[in-house]
């Protein structure tokens, strides 16, 4: 009996480092390999996990139903979504949710290049999850908590102990000319926005 092949792991990242990911790959010739895209931090994706607010759903199809969503994290940065007949219960959900409202989504990166040559990175939506603002939390801490440790470990690479280089990392410092101090800024300014959100509470008669 085949072996049944495990579902890739969902990576967590915030919409900043996410939409400045353009470069997939994949690991083998074989047409049915999966296709990663390649986070600046210096992580491979096959599938990512995000949490927010959906705030906007629009019916973008032509001749049949397309659905655009879009989802704001912490910070303020858009996960844009697309799903439609190839991914019937995303649509759905699209299709029936009142925004604003608090979603996890799970669902693989797809990129598009654009005419002018613009690299756009979008969800495909396997799932779509109404939650609630614990939910929210809980994602905003972990994501954070994951992105600090990429950031770490790309930056191990940098210090005189000899470190080995992950072969991601030394991709992603090949592919792309980006800070990685700009995400671990992304990670604090959301953990703070948490703050605030407890201290308004606390404040509120």
């Amino acid at each position: 009996m085949a072996a049944v092949p495990s579902r890739e792991v969902a990576r967590r990242v915030f919409a900043r480092e996410f939409n400045d990911a353009s470069y997939t790959f994949k690991e083998s010739d074989d047409e049915r390999a999966p296709v990663y895209l390649l986070l600046p931090t210096g992580e491979r994706a096959n599938r990512i996990f995000l949490v927010g607010t959906l705030t906007e759903t629009e019916d973008v199809g032509e001749d049949s139903e397309y659905w655009q969503g879009r989802v704001v994290d912490p910070n303020g940065n858009t996960f844009f979504m697309y799903a439609g007949q190839y991914q019937p219960d995303a649509a759905s959900m699209l299709r029936e949710l009142e925004p604003p409202a608090y979603v996890s989504v799970v669902g693989k990166p797809r990129t598009y290049e654009t005419d002018d040559g613009e690299v756009n990175v979008s969800v495909r939506p396997e799932s779509i999850t109404t939650v609630g603002e614990a939910t929210r939390d809980r994602w905003v801490v972990e994501t954070a908590e994951r992105t600090i440790e990429r950031i770490q470990e790309y930056q191990a690479a940098d210090g005189e102990d000899g470190a080995a280089v992950d072969e991601y990392v030394s991709m992603a410092r090949e592919e792309y000319d980006l800070p990685v101090e700009n995400y671990r800024r992304a990670a604090t300014e959301a953990l703070e926005s948490l703050e605030a959100d407890d201290e308004q509470v606390e404040a509120s008669p």
